[in-house]
């Protein structure tokens, strides 16, 4: 069972707005740009042997702000740049009580359903703290970049910069599989 690395879209895969203050995803094709910094980080977590799966909040769908053909368009450009795995998303908004919706782990679940998946050998990598607080009902770890949008809730781990993440991962890899190691070695 291939292990999964669960990653939040905004602040990550894609550069994040910021208006008043506030988090907001992008909502057209124009104000998105993908963060070319990370390439090469889930390049190697992916030549590691972990699945990378993008998971996101969208609640501009249900609110009308985002059309649903600017979401794919924009998914299209992360699924070419990353080879991802799988795209998740919520489309609702915080007051429809949906069960995908970070900080709940409907999106987590899903993917353990759809990739069969031990989430307790998985990761959440994200900047915010409803990730975190997703992965930790789900019994996934969860890695925070740290940024303003971290929350004083649980998380795991806190790392400076996702160039940090390949090491972090590999690191917890073995700790989560040492009987592995030991046959690897003989």
């Amino acid at each position: 069972m291939k292990p999964a690395v669960f990653i939040e879209r905004d602040g990550l895969l894609n550069r994040l707005l910021v208006e008043r203050r506030q988090p907001r995803s992008p909502l057209s094709l124009e104000e998105f740009q993908i963060n070319q910094a990370v390439v090469e980080p889930l390049q190697a977590i992916q030549a590691a042997g972990f699945m990378l799966i993008a998971t996101t909040n969208q609640p501009g769908l249900s609110r009308g702000t985002l059309r649903r053909h600017e979401l794919d368009h924009m998914h299209a450009l992360l699924q070419r740049t990353f080879n991802l795995d799988g795209i998740l998303l919520c489309p609702h908004d915080e007051n429809d009580a949906c069960p995908c919706r970070k900080p709940k782990p409907g999106l987590l679940l899903e993917a353990a359903f759809k990739w069969h998946l031990d989430l307790e050998h998985c990761f959440v990598v994200s900047e915010m703290w409803q990730d975190a607080q997703a992965a930790h009902v789900a019994g996934c770890t969860s890695l925070l970049i740290r940024s303003p949008w971290n929350g004083s809730g649980h998380h795991d781990f806190v790392l400076e910069e996702l160039a940090d993440l390949p090491a972090k991962l590999r690191q917890l890899r073995a700790l989560q599989q040492p009987e592995f190691a030991v046959c690897e070695a003989v």
